[in-house]
């Protein structure tokens, strides 16, 4: 059976148009990623809704047809049913870390420490903190406005004080010399 084109679309729309395993938006990789069967339909998987994976082609290509049929094979991470923080972590250098058997299963099988998913999370943490400063900075530029504007009011109550006190100054001087 072959997948329609509106279930190709509810998959890539639920996967934020990027791969489920190694994270790989679309418009990094300069096309649509590919629908992958998470139990192949090989191994008695279906082309249900919740089957279906939106993935890069390399991460398919990795997976190929692996499903875990004896009971003692380790199954693959699912980025549709398992917590990712429960089985990964991300070093401050841009690697995986495994943090259960499954974990580290999944990140030799798929590769996930290749090069350039290490760059590509190293360049998205770098953007992230770009985008984080640049927040900071519209926050301060922000503060500053309305501190200007305070300023400015408290310049402008000044120089209102300072013709009240000109004009009282006038009103006492010929005042004392009437007097």
């Amino acid at each position: 059976m072959s997948i329609s084109a509106d279930l190709r679309q509810q998959v890539r729309k639920r996967a934020n148009c990027a791969c489920e395993f190694c994270g790989v938006r679309e418009d990094d990789a300069g096309a649509a990623l590919t629908i992958d069967h998470f139990q192949p339909r090989s191994k008695g998987g279906s082309d249900s809704f919740d089957n279906l994976v939106y993935a890069c082609p390399s991460c398919n290509q990795y997976k190929q047809d692996y499903w875990p049929m004896d009971g003692q094979s380790v199954p693959l991470w699912n980025p549709r049913n398992d917590d990712l923080a429960e089985h990964f972590t991300e070093a401050e250098n841009g690697q995986l870390i495994a943090l259960t058997i499954v974990g580290a299963f999944t990140i030799g099988h798929l590769r996930l420490n290749r090069s350039q998913l290490i760059a590509y999370r190293q360049n998205r943490c770098r953007q992230s903190e770009a985008q984080q400063l640049l927040v900071r900075y519209q926050d301060v530029i922000a503060s500053l406005d309305y501190l200007n504007d305070q300023l400015a009011g408290v310049v402008d109550e000044q120089k209102r004080l300072l013709l009240q006190q000109q004009r009282l100054i006038r009103v006492l001087l010929q005042q004392q010399r009437r007097s």
